[in-house]
């Protein structure tokens, strides 16, 4: 399972919010609530994130196993 606990350790270390993702970075409301909910998302989608945070792909996502 992919989670996105990082990005939230991410965003707040450099002063976002999902306001922030969403309405300065222009991030639709569904993929924000896809985010907080550990939902898929697309590569293009993480691409984006990591672009706007300026970190690479694990400040944005981890792998954890199902168990």
């Amino acid at each position: 399972m992919i989670r996105y606990t990082p990005l939230w350790k991410t965003m707040a270390e450099k002063g976002f919010t999902t306001y922030t993702l969403r309405f300065k970075c222009g991030m639709s409301h569904a993929t924000v609530q896809r985010l907080q909910r550990d939902m898929p998302v697309s590569t293009h989608t993480l691409d984006k994130l990591c672009k706007i945070l300026g970190c690479g792909l694990d400040g944005v996502a981890e792998y954890a196993d199902e168990e």
